[in-house]
């Protein structure tokens, strides 16, 4: 609910992302306040909400959502409770920031697509930030613009300085690449329509069993072509970098992240060591955004099907990873909330 015009949000998952909405709910956006924090693990729930005014804490994520102070539902929990709060969410008529994945898999996101569809309006926004980053804005508009022409081919790099304890390597598609494969969809305005992965030896900065780096090249219903470096375990810094490369010229974001630090003898450029410090920008502006249109009544941003459409990639990119093959990727046709 709204009081005096303040959104009511319920923040659910209380893990490293959630417990940074819940700050940047607290302390950086307008027009809203948490009303809830839930988690299994009460008390890191507990601690996300500790000096947060008139916040309720619950162990049970589904409690939250019957709580006459929560107006909408941030949902930054892990990508195989989703779908329950999804469904509840949109049984109850509440406005969902989801954090990616929708689901983690197309089945899942399927089902929720059709929930969502059969209400016949949006409620639900997939948190694919980098569409809120300056850098890939701008590339967003430059390619909408023509001035370079037709985009032939992209290039990616995505570096983490180390993947999180228990990364597996089908996480490696679905937790990471799956940002590049909506950001193929969203600047292009394209589906991905195949994916190969190629596979070179392992970095020894790898955790056992994981297969890291990885390239990965995607084809466009449209033609175009995009290669993803994908290195999770670099050991330097966290960096993401996209190149546009067109008919008549190219342009590419990323290299520009971090100050220059200038001292005696050395002049050089930090990297940021996060998602949370590279993208601080865009979680604020997509956070804020999606407030004023929730309070608006309204919803903007990524949507259920891109959501869909994103997690099939990875299904697709999951299979060409084990199999070395090229595979296709198989999507249903969009419902008419979507089209």
């Amino acid at each position: 609910m709204t009081l005096r015009g303040i959104l009511g949000v319920a923040v659910v998952g209380a893990g490293r992302m959630g417990a940074d909405h819940v700050r940047r709910l607290d302390r950086a956006t307008s027009g809203a306040r948490v009303a809830a924090v839930a988690d299994v693990d009460r008390e890191r729930a507990e601690r996300a909400a500790d000096g947060v005014e008139d916040c309720a804490v619950h162990s049970e994520p589904l409690a939250v959502l019957d709580d006459p102070a929560v107006g909408a539902v941030l949902v930054a929990s892990p990508g195989p409770v989703h779908e329950e709060v999804l469904t509840a969410a949109l049984e109850r008529g509440l406005p969902v920031l989801c954090e990616k994945p929708l689901t983690p898999d197309p089945e899942s996101a399927l089902r929720v697509v059709r929930a969502e569809a059969a209400l016949g309006r949006r409620l639900v926004q997939v948190g694919f930030m980098r569409r809120y980053d300056a850098g890939f804005r701008k590339l967003k508009s430059l390619v909408d613009s023509g001035v370079q022409g037709r985009p032939l081919m992209l290039h990616f790099r995505h570096r983490n300085v180390s993947s999180p304890p228990g990364f597996t390597s089908p996480m490696t598609i679905r937790d990471s690449a799956v940002h590049e494969f909506d950001t193929v969809r969203w600047l292009l305005g394209q589906e991905i329509t195949a994916v190969t992965v190629v596979r070179p030896a392992a970095s020894s900065g790898a955790p056992e069993g994981l297969g890291d780096p990885q390239l990965l090249l995607l084809e466009t219903s449209r033609g175009a072509v995009a290669d993803v470096e994908l290195f999770l375990n670099c050991g330097f810094g966290y960096q993401v970098a996209c190149e546009v490369v067109s008919e008549r010229g190219t342009a590419r974001t990323g290299d520009e992240t971090g100050p220059v630090v200038e001292g005696p003898g050395a002049r050089c450029r930090e990297i940021p060591p996060d998602y949370l410090v590279r993208f601080a920008d865009a979680y604020d502006l997509q956070v804020q955004r999606w407030v004023d249109a929730a309070r608006r009544g309204t919803v903007e941003g990524p949507d259920c099907w891109d959501g869909y459409a994103a997690a099939a990639v990875c299904e697709a990119g999951v299979r060409a990873r084990e199999t070395g093959a090229r595979v296709a990727v198989e999507t249903e046709a969009p419902p008419d909330l979507y089209r």
